[in-house]
């Protein structure tokens, strides 16, 4: 953001201008340093102390947004990422595994971004305990996937979430059931910021409270405050000590996002000097990705490109599958230690995302938010692997969910894959509209779970049921007209149809 006094620039000579523009960010970074000295002073103990790691990591991001001067990439410097940077998948699991999986797992810290709630699939509190599968939930699988590895090569992976203050307490209640499971679980809270006027740049929040008005005063800055967040709750010291070298970070609701033994390997192995601090798990965009996150080469590091970033010249051209080809599927595998130097040096540097909202009473606010995966620039030789699809396979949205539930996967020690019988790999095109938007909406809808084994494409818009036993083959689409409704019968195969129109069945 470049700070711009309207009609000034006409007034103020240029060089006074710079001096001008300087005099004002100090004026906002004084004033905002003062209104959160008065918040802070409104708690003690412990939380005053959570509260000032949290204010100055938020300070240190305010900094460098109001120094921040145009877009933060010039597109003249975007080169290609060398060839060698981004490994095929292929090439590193042909290296094969070592009798000695163990000791690699062992090294192994899966963590889990677990900060978001439900609310866009219509359902109260965290996304990772909505039903996925067989009743068991993102967190239920994710727990299964350790298990089973523990137990399989006699190790202790560790499972960390990285919570927000929205799903801290309901995950915290949750996990009392894996008690007896073959898995430790950890947990640390992601930083809590306050929300800034769009206009005045100051925090909307009268106190520290997270209710009534208060409550939409604060959020959590994006999951690039991973490092930060992860460093102050002590538990990066802590993994440290017990000789764990590296995490395998997620979103938890990319199913597709299980340990692999081969890029694990891959990490291990390599001697001390030449240690790879960071891979990015990239695979190749469809259409349907053309917005996903890019890796490119800028000024001789490797670095991702989100759409963000992009002038708006350029939009098009990031979107290009021709010239783009990857995307970032967010699983990343990165060094402790180097988090911990990163961290200590405060070398971490990631691109800042302004997001703009706007609060139920109609007020304008902006948060500052960072990406994980944009500290890939601040790693020794880090590199990109080009992962098969079955690595990304995230639930959204019900439609998502729809494809996660059906014959399409068959579910294994916490673990989907596609079912063999699927003669093509690639997932249907599956679009649901608003009404299916709700899980709970979603559900009365289908008396069963259609067969899509051979579906390529299914369109469903309107008030539209599903009976037992539906097999959907090749295109669907079924659109129920305003105020029609559309009850596909028990038992029916549809293959390569439109039905729209009006379509009831009653009990007789």
């Amino acid at each position: 953001m470049a700070l711009y006094v309207e009609g000034l620039s006409e007034r103020v000579p240029h060089k006074g201008m710079a001096q001008f523009q300087e005099m004002m960010r100090q004026q906002l970074e004084s004033s905002m340093d003062a209104e959160l000295e008065k918040l802070v002073d409104t708690v003690t103990g412990a939380d005053r102390d959570v509260c000032m790691k949290d204010f100055k990591g938020f300070k240190n991001l305010f900094h460098r947004f109001l120094q921040v001067k145009g877009p933060s990439v010039e597109w003249i410097k975007i080169k290609r990422p060398p060839e060698d940077s981004i490994q095929p998948y292929d090439k590193i699991a042909a290296r094969g595994l070592p009798d000695g999986v163990a000791a690699s797992l062992n090294k192994l810290v899966v963590v889990k971004l677990n900060g978001g709630l439900g609310t866009s699939m219509g359902c109260k509190g965290p996304k990772s305990l909505i039903s996925v599968r067989n009743e068991n939930t993102f967190l239920d699988l994710t727990v299964q996937q350790i298990e089973h590895l523990n137990k399989t090569y006699n190790t202790d992976v560790p499972l960390v979430l990285m919570n927000s203050f929205n799903t801290d307490e309901d995950t915290k209640k949750i996990l009392q059931k894996y008690t007896h499971h073959r898995v430790k679980i950890h947990t640390f809270n992601q930083s809590r910021y306050p929300r800034i006027h769009k206009e005045s740049l100051l925090p909307v929040a009268a106190n520290l409270s997270m209710t009534g008005h208060n409550a939409d005063a604060w959020y959590p800055p994006g999951h690039g405050d991973i490092y930060a967040s992860f460093y102050n709750s002590g538990l990066l010291d802590k993994l440290i000590a017990q000789g764990k070298e590296y995490i395998f970070v997620s979103n938890i609701d990319n199913l597709g996002a299980t340990v692999d033994l081969h890029i694990l390997h891959h990490l291990v192995s390599q001697p001390n000097g030449k240690r790879c601090e960071f891979v990015m798990e990239v695979t190749d965009k469809t259409r349907a990705d053309v917005k996903g996150g890019t890796l490119i080469q800028y000024e001789g590091k490797l670095r991702l490109l989100e759409i963000a970033q992009v002038p708006k010249a350029h939009v098009d051209e990031f979107k290009s599958v021709s010239k783009f080809k990857i995307f970032n599927t967010n699983n990343l595998w990165i060094s402790l230690a180097a988090i911990k130097r990163l961290q200590e040096q405060n070398a971490m540097d990631m691109e800042i995302i302004v997001n703009p909202k706007t609060l139920d009473g109609g007020l304008n606010v902006v948060q500052l938010e960072t990406a994980v995966g944009a500290a890939i620039k601040c790693f020794d030789n880090a590199m990109g692997i080009n992962v098969p699809r079955s690595r990304f396979l995230p639930v959204k949205t019900t439609s998502d969910l729809l494809l996660v539930m059906s014959n399409l996967y068959s579910l294994e020690a916490g673990s989907l894959t596609m079912s063999p019988k699927r003669e093509f790999p690639t997932t249907p095109h599956v679009k649901l509209g608003s009404s299916f938007t709700k899980v709970q909406e979603y559900l009365t809808r289908f008396e069963s779970i259609p067969d899509m084994l051979e579906l390529d494409h299914l369109t469903v818009s309107g008030d539209v049921t599903f009976g037992k036993n539906v097999s959907l083959k090749g295109t669907v689409i079924i659109i129920a007209n305003h105020g029609d409704r559309i009850d596909i019968p028990a038992g029916s195969m549809l293959e390569n149809k439109i039905v729209s129109g009006n379509l009831r069945i009653l009990d007789h």
